[in-house]
């Protein structure tokens, strides 16, 4: 299980931008597919894992304000991480993680790791020695990630993850640029409505430690490129998708915008019964995907 990051992670629009087009990730091609129909048939591993209700917190699992000082050491045959200069925590937390990795398959990744998008984990795992190789090289810390490189690969973690104790990293190939993708968009998207209709992907995934909607401050929401930003409207009407019973998850799809905004349509059903397609608003910040706006 990914463990909860502090309340302190926060989607605050850094001016520090990734791009993700047409990054190549454990040898497998992702290309950002700017428009049409994408849903998750045929796109396997971003669909939802089936049974959301019955994922639940194992007792080992991080609370929140726990510091790395109570997390388990890592099993003493896990593999070698190298240490970072100014965060000695991040070898630990890597270390753990890269003991799942060894010992799991893709599913149980897939599950360790949920608040990244599935096909992600599939396609940035799968060349486990690789990864382990980069992780094994000395790591260097700045304010919006770790990074631990080889000459073919490069490993990332977000540094408040590495807090708790326990890092599901991103994987790219060494000189292509680490960002995020439409997978990473939808996945954002199929997060927060499994909250509104009540089966979370794991218990702990809540707005407060997990934010997925974008702040109203400061006021940088711009997806028509008017010049005139705006706070994100989500952000002062969290309530928007009330009484939401349901979605298609299998429809959801994707659609690329202007620069770092992205559209995700997802057909929703209320209490009533009926069943619309909405527009989720999407931009992309150092920390990911968040959710500025939705239609109609």
């Amino acid at each position: 299980m990914e463990r909860a990051r502090p309340e302190s992670l926060e989607r605050d629009r850094k001016s520090t931008r990734y791009r993700a087009a047409g990054v190549v990730v454990g040898g497998l091609a992702t290309t950002l597919l700017l428009a049409g129909c994408d849903a998750a048939v045929g796109i396997p591993g971003d669909e939802q894992r089936a049974t959301p209700a019955a994922h639940t917190t194992p007792a080992a699992a991080i609370p929140t304000t726990a510091s790395t000082s109570t997390v388990a050491a890592p099993p003493a045959d896990a593999p070698p991480v190298g240490e970072v200069p100014g965060l000695p925590a991040a070898a630990q937390a890597l270390r753990r993680w890269a003991a799942d990795l060894e010992a799991d398959s893709i599913a149980g990744l897939q599950a360790e790791c949920w608040t990244m998008a599935p096909r992600n984990v599939a396609e940035m795992y799968d060349n486990k020695q690789a990864i382990l190789t980069a992780l094994a090289q000395p790591g260097v810390a700045t304010a919006d990630t770790v990074t631990w490189k080889s000459r073919t690969t490069t490993v990332t973690a977000d540094p408040d993850a590495i807090k708790t104790g326990y890092a599901c990293p991103r994987v790219f190939p060494t000189g292509t640029e680490p960002g995020y993708n439409d997978a990473d968009a939808r996945h954002t998207v199929r997060r927060y409505l499994s909250r509104f209709v009540g089966t979370p992907l794991d218990p702990s995934d809540k707005e407060g430690t997990y934010p997925l909607v974008c702040k109203a401050s400061p006021a940088s929401w711009d997806p028509t490129g008017s010049g005139k930003p705006i706070p994100a409207p989500l952000a002062n009407n969290p309530g928007k998708l009330t009484g939401v019973t349901k979605f298609a998850d299998q429809e959801i799809r994707s659609e690329q915008l202007r620069q770092d905004y992205l559209s995700v349509l997802v057909p929703v059903t209320n209490s009533s019964g009926v069943t619309q397609t909405r527009t989720f608003t999407l931009t992309e910040g150092a920390d990911g995907y968040c959710i500025g706006d939705v239609s109609p």
